[in-house]
């Protein structure tokens, strides 16, 4: 070996460190970004947990054998524990049956297809997308129990809105939560939406300011918070009945669409609160919202079944983009797939 350097005369060079520079610091490179996924991927991981208990239970149960009695009563327990509510249950095995004795099925393995067709007529009627094009501004009111999601959702109902091109302001009626306002203002940086809101006061008062400041500005669409409430506390569901008298002598007609958005996690009480308000204020639309946060997707049937008020948009999870129109094939491919 040594005999080698003797006989080469040309020096073995060795490459020096880079020398380190003061205020430089080593960058790794980057690993190249996830590709984005698409909304249907997104809604199937969102669904997961209600589609996990849902599949668990069905996956022996369908399984092939023979179709009997045994069957649909194991078939009712399960609808049941995913919160389908005993009223959309009940219709659903109605239908399940029809469907068997009309296409001669015998194995338990074709009971798949037949509950998700079952499901799928349920909940189609629920599929009306918002047309904002009604009214200038359009007003929406978005009312809800405390902690539903309605701060969070009109965050991103103003994202969406933006993304059609329409200008939005939002009026932060919840004049008792002070967090309330606080969370509206940083939605409204994020979006870059003016937001009118007041420390105290009336309600009503703030909606009505803002209504006639989108009227005199062109704004296209009027997001109107207001405070939690429970259904049962009859003084603050009369208070919310006249924010809506209000609105409409600030813009007759108005509000155009109200809004109530449910927190998926309270399960059959959802349904209570779709009875509540619209006996009080007429809902003209729902938001599902935390769908990736329960396993209790299956209420949707339930308030199909119980009172189907179009279900606007469902959100899937804490990002601005997160919340879409509700679309009844999409929704039901997720639960099965």
């Amino acid at each position: 070996m040594f005999d080698f350097f003797k006989k080469n005369k040309t020096p073995l060079i060795v490459p020096e460190a880079a020398p380190e520079l003061p205020g430089v610091v080593a960058v790794e490179a980057e690993a190249p970004a996830a590709p984005a996924k698409s909304w249907t991927e997104r809604l199937k991981q969102g669904l997961a947990r209600t589609r996990s208990q849902l599949g668990s239970q069905l996956a022996s149960l369908f399984n092939g054998g023979k179709i009997d009695e045994a069957v649909y009563e194991e078939l009712e327990t399960v609808l049941l524990t995913s919160d389908v509510g005993v009223a959309a249950t009940q219709a659903l095995l109605e239908q399940i049956r029809g469907r068997v004795k009309r296409q001669n099925l015998s194995d338990t393995s074709q009971l798949r297809e037949a509950l998700k067709q079952a499901l799928l007529e349920l909940l189609q009627p629920l599929e009306k997308p918002l047309d904002t094009s009604t009214g200038q501004p359009f007003v929406i009111m978005l009312a809800g129990v405390n902690g539903a999601g309605k701060t969070t959702t009109i965050g991103k109902l103003a994202n969406l809105f933006q993304a059609q091109g329409k200008s939005v302001l939002i009026a932060a009626g919840d004049t008792f939560r002070a967090a309330a306002r606080e969370q509206l203002e940083v939605w409204g940086e994020r979006n870059n939406v003016h937001v009118i809101s007041q420390t105290g006061g009336d309600s009503a008062a703030v909606i009505f300011d803002a209504v006639n400041s989108a009227k005199a500005r062109g704004i296209d669409i009027v997001l109107a918070d207001t405070a939690g409430r429970l259904p049962t506390q009859l003084n603050l569901m009369e208070e919310i009945r006249k924010v809506q008298r209000v609105i409409d002598k600030a813009l007759p007609g108005a509000p155009h669409e109200v809004l109530l958005v449910l927190d998926a996690n309270t399960g059959q009480n959802a349904v209570m609160q779709v009875k509540a308000f619209d006996d009080a204020l007429n809902v003209s639309g729902l938001v599902l919202s935390k769908l990736d946060g329960t396993a209790k997707g299956g209420v949707i049937a339930a308030i199909a079944q119980a009172r189907p008020v179009p279900i606007r948009y469902i959100g899937i999870g804490e990002g601005i983009d997160d919340l879409r129109p509700f679309n009844a094939s999409d929704f039901v491919d997720a639960l099965f797939s």
